[in-house]
């Protein structure tokens, strides 16, 4: 065809994309991505390629089927773009957020608040994260593989931010129990890391998964990078200076009644689901709760802090999640004595950094400094301790050869004093302060694992209610999910 007999509505379909194609080229800083302007010009213009050949076929089955199979296809395009450099889909797994974030929440991630990632693995199927639905296997190619890089966005990560993140363990997954981070598996058994992987049959397929690949989570920005953070006592201390908690930050109580039974209708008018109080346990940290406590004794009360009254033992109920104004509303009820607070002792569970004891509790933890783009860890004291805190930095996500012999660091083959670190990390938190699997177990997130940030709720379902009883939770659809400390 020649550029004579190109209408003037092709002309300006082509411009469009010629402008979008500079634009998109100038904020991703590639020039590789103006060789589109070929493409689009000849689509529109030139029409050397017969990228509309079948709409001159004359079997109609051929046609209609080449129509949805067009459509699909750009439909696949559009949503990979989109959900590659602007907006991503993200729901609320678990309790870890509660109250701010429900389970069940469906929330809009904006990439743009502190700028897209580029793909790190282009070559994926589109929605998927990690696993082809229906089918399964792998919803991604591992190569080509490209380095991180981030395009310019409207802000970056501050504190008490909700981000999303891709999850910074998640780079190895036992395909039978992906639900519990894989490094704590292998903390918990005997063997170690081994024994996960010769048990197939109760671990399953041990898999190795890319950055972007990895399982997204959502929790509360607290340390950014460089800065100490420290817990004493519950309360979060940032350089020293107290942090106060969210507003609607949870802990565990015990509950101590005059024996009565608390209705499942006080739980749900509170907030609080079947599995805060049937004795389940979101806190990833493997073993059971303690369940409710009837008939319990007066040793055992003594031990938790609370006293019978007039010969009754009452009835306690253990590990209830509860926000200040949950407490005074229980406190109103004629039939509860006492709620406290409770104390996790050290050694209960296992806390970061995994293999070093520092005899930190979820509520006392720390000091801990947070690694800084630029910055320098010395290895000339406490090395037994750096090293298990920033190997994993050092390691997987900066992608060194590490070593520790005879207290001497190692960095590709070299005896170092000391190290650089090329990337910011970010200590992430839960609202849900007793039930959150966050960086007090797995650590530092990566700025390459940054996902984005939720910035509004479009649906929400509760997950103890069906369709014909409140199962929507209207009052929360089209709600900002920027939920404010």
């Amino acid at each position: 065809m020649r550029l004579s007999n190109a209408s003037r509505r092709q002309w300006v379909w082509f411009a469009v994309w010629l402008v979008a194609t500079i634009l998109f080229s100038v904020w991703a800083g590639s020039l590789w991505i103006l060789l589109f302007i070929l493409l689009f010009f000849d689509i529109y213009v030139t029409k050397f390629v017969p990228w509309s050949f079948w709409k001159q076929s004359k079997n109609s089955t051929f046609r209609k089927t080449m129509e949805w199979v067009d459509a699909i296809l750009f439909a696949l395009i559009a949503v990979y773009f989109i959900n590659t450099f602007f907006f991503q889909n993200y729901q609320i797994p678990t309790s870890s957020l509660e109250k701010s974030l429900l389970v069940g929440d469906f929330l809009a991630v904006s990439k743009l608040s502190y700028g897209p990632r580029a793909p790190i693995t282009p070559l994926s199927f589109p929605l998927a994260q990690h696993t082809m639905p229906v089918v399964g296997g792998k919803s991604y190619i591992e190569k080509p593989q490209w380095k991180y890089r981030r395009l310019k966005g409207f802000g970056e990560v501050k504190r008490n931010d909700i981000v999303v993140f891709n999850f910074p363990t998640g780079d190895t997954v036992a395909l039978n129990q992906q639900a519990t981070d894989f490094y704590l598996l292998s903390r918990y058994n005997p063997n170690g890391s081994a024994g996960i992987r010769s048990d197939k049959r109760t671990y399953g397929e041990i898999v190795y998964r890319p950055v972007d690949r990895r399982e997204n989570y959502v929790k509360r920005c607290i340390g950014l990078p460089g800065e100490t953070i420290e817990m004493k006592n519950d309360s979060v201390f940032i350089d020293g200076t107290l942090l106060p908690n969210p507003r609607l930050a949870q802990h565990n109580y015990m509950i101590h009644t005059d024996g009565t039974i608390i209705a499942t209708d006080v739980f749900k008018d509170l907030g609080i689901n079947k599995a805060d109080y049937l004795g389940l346990n979101n806190y990833g940290q493997m073993g059971p709760r303690s369940e409710d406590l009837a008939g319990v004794d007066s040793l055992s009360l003594s031990l938790f802090g609370l006293h019978p009254r007039n010969g009754n033992n009452g009835r306690v109920y253990s590990s209830i999640p509860l926000t200040s104004g949950m407490i005074e509303q229980l406190k109103a009820k004629p039939f509860v004595w006492d709620i406290i607070k409770e104390k996790e002792r050290p050694g209960q569970a296992y806390y970061y950094p995994l293999n070093y004891e520092t005899g930190w509790t979820r509520d006392t933890f720390g000091p801990l400094w947070i690694p800084k783009k630029g910055a320098t860890i010395n290895f000339d004291t406490d090395t037994d301790f750096k090293v298990a805190a920033y190997e994993r930095c050092i390691k997987n996500y900066e992608g060194n050869d590490f070593a520790y012999r005879d207290g001497k660091v190692y960095i590709n083959g070299q005896a170092v004093d000391s190290y650089t670190f090329k990337f910011d990390y970010y200590f992430m938190m839960g609202d849900n302060r007793h039930n959150s699997a966050d960086s007090r177990v797995w650590g530092f997130v990566p700025e390459d694992h940054i996902v984005g940030q939720p910035i509004l709720i479009w649906l929400s379902l509760e997950k103890d209610n069906n369709w014909f009883n409140g199962k929507i939770r209207w009052k929360r659809l089209f709600r900002s999910a920027k939920i404010p400390a």
